[in-house]
């Protein structure tokens, strides 16, 4: 039987990536987004006569929205083998006392809460089918580090990075691997959003050096997917060869 993997966030960047290098690994999707429109597009970009793949529009922010997606799958759906939990954002890069409470409620409602009602839900299934799983969470250098102005939004990261461990640790009794993956600079729609759609500010964000790209990631969590069975790979970071830490990079501009 075919495994199937599911992957919250599918509709750009690092989740679209993931899609299409677990498709092309012989992998069915259950792929997951707030744009309909977009997981429509990757959904006909994938599918083929030996790659099934099943579009579900949810928000992750809502507990219920995820319930009833993930508690009402079709019969022949009801096994997966691989989450990646991949949804998540930053909102706003202020200075605590002049941040704003609608860009943390935004990053906590995702990165933290988001992923503890897909990976509950998922779990579930997990265990029901009793077979070997695998959870990836995706979280950052910014669940390392803090750099200036991260405030908020490295504290979701760091969230993740305990949920990560704490997940490790409950599921392993279940036969269910967990795995982080932290990227550092990634050159994706992560700092358009950041920056409130503000395309020159995103921008600047990655000039003077190269960054990663989705599909650098993409091959990060493949690898420790297809790992053989007896090998977890924990924790992974991920970085540009231009960046040394969350705060530090080397950039011909500079």
């Amino acid at each position: 039987m075919k495994k199937v993997a599911l992957i919250t966030g599918a509709t750009s960047g690092i989740g679209e990536a993931t899609a299409c290098m677990f498709a092309s690994n012989g992998y069915d999707l259950i792929i997951t987004g707030r744009r309909s429109d977009r997981l429509k597009t990757l959904k006909n970009k994938l599918e083929n006569d030996t790659t099934r793949v099943l579009d579900l529009c949810f928000d992750v922010r809502s507990e219920e929205e995820v319930k009833q997606a993930l508690s009402q799958l079709p019969k022949d759906w009801k096994i997966i083998d691989v989450l990646v939990n991949n949804a998540g954002l930053a909102a706003g890069l202020e200075s605590f006392d002049t941040g704003s409470s609608d860009d943390w409620n935004r990053m906590i409602d995702t990165n933290m809460k988001g992923l503890l009602y897909v990976s509950y839900e998922v779990a579930q299934i997990m265990k029901e089918n009793k077979t070997k799983g695998h959870i990836v969470n995706i979280g950052s250098i910014a669940g390392k580090e803090v750099y200036p102005n991260g405030n908020v939004y490295c504290a979701s990261k760091h969230a993740v990075d305990a949920l990560s461990k704490g997940m490790r640790m409950d599921l392993l009794k279940h036969n269910i691997k967990v795995t982080q993956i932290c990227p550092g600079a990634v050159e994706t729609e992560f700092s358009l959003v950041r920056f409130h759609n503000d395309a020159d500010r995103a921008k600047s964000v990655y000039e003077g050096y190269e960054a990663l790209v989705a599909s650098d990631i993409a091959d990060c969590i493949w690898f420790a997917v297809s790992r053989p069975p007896h090998v977890n790979i924990n924790d992974m970071i991920v970085m540009p060869a231009a960046q040394a830490s969350s705060s530090v990079f080397f950039k011909s501009n500079s």
